[in-house]
């Protein structure tokens, strides 16, 4: 009964084919900051039924100001701690997969072996070179993936869109991403990015807002699902 209750509003949009379709899904979220937290919260509570949370970090003070899963009692666990203790307090049914482990082309087999048979991959890593060894990854294994670009320095969310890598435009991640992406053999890559002009200093420590990493890992959990669901062309 409880678990019915949980995802009542859910059903009552999708139908139950759509609610047990989206339960019988495993999606890893590699990345568990700003935009990766968000986008697990809300993969949690719109019932997909596994999650795979990937990351090396513990949950610093600093990650107070966005980040779903730091709150003064996580402060000092590990991020992927920290994440299913949240995700289990939403749906204590969700089977949660932790891996805390950094990527990067020697240990993404290892990652993937650990983690099964995934039906979507979301990218929300910092580091350039573990987006490309993930999106290779799901390249040569055909698995759908959605990478989010930068969200640090960005006031304006609703800027925020989707679109291919390679028609992707006034974003300093995406223009590195895409030389790198040629030059790895990458033929396409969906990305969540905005062409604000970046506000404020460019520096070693990055300013965000309390907002628009969390819209960003919303908006990815959506994609997610409209595309489990086959709604929306996803």
């Amino acid at each position: 009964m409880a678990t019915q209750a949980r995802h009542e509003r859910t059903e009552a949009l999708i139908g139950t084919t759509g609610l047990e379709k989206l339960q019988a899904s495993r999606v890893l979220v590699a990345g568990l900051g700003g935009v990766g937290g968000a986008c697990a919260v809300s993969l949690a509570r719109g019932g997909i039924g596994t999650l795979v949370l990937i990351d090396c970090d513990e949950v610093e003070i600093s990650n107070l100001n966005r980040q779903a899963i730091a709150f003064m009692d996580t402060v000092g666990l590990r991020k992927t701690d920290a994440a299913q203790k949240l995700v289990k307090r939403i749906d204590p049914d969700i089977d949660v997969i932790l891996i805390d482990e950094r990527i990067n082309p020697d240990t993404i087999e290892a990652i993937f072996e650990r983690a099964g048979e995934v039906d979507f991959i979301v990218d929300a890593i910092d580091d350039a070179s573990a987006k490309i060894a993930l999106a290779l990854w799901a390249q040569e294994h055909g698995i759908p993936l959605v990478s989010c670009m930068g969200t640090a320095r960005k006031l304006h969310p609703e800027l925020l869109g989707f679109a291919d890598l390679f028609e992707t435009h006034d974003c300093p991640l995406c223009r590195s991403m895409r030389s790198r992406c040629r030059k790895a053999g990458i033929e396409r890559l969906t990305v969540l990015f905005s062409p604000e002009t970046p506000f404020g200093p460019d520096g070693p420590v990055l300013g965000t807002t309390s907002f628009t990493p969390p819209i960003a890992g919303e908006m990815l959990a959506g994609y997610v699902i409209r595309a489990l669901l086959g709604i929306d062309g996803s």
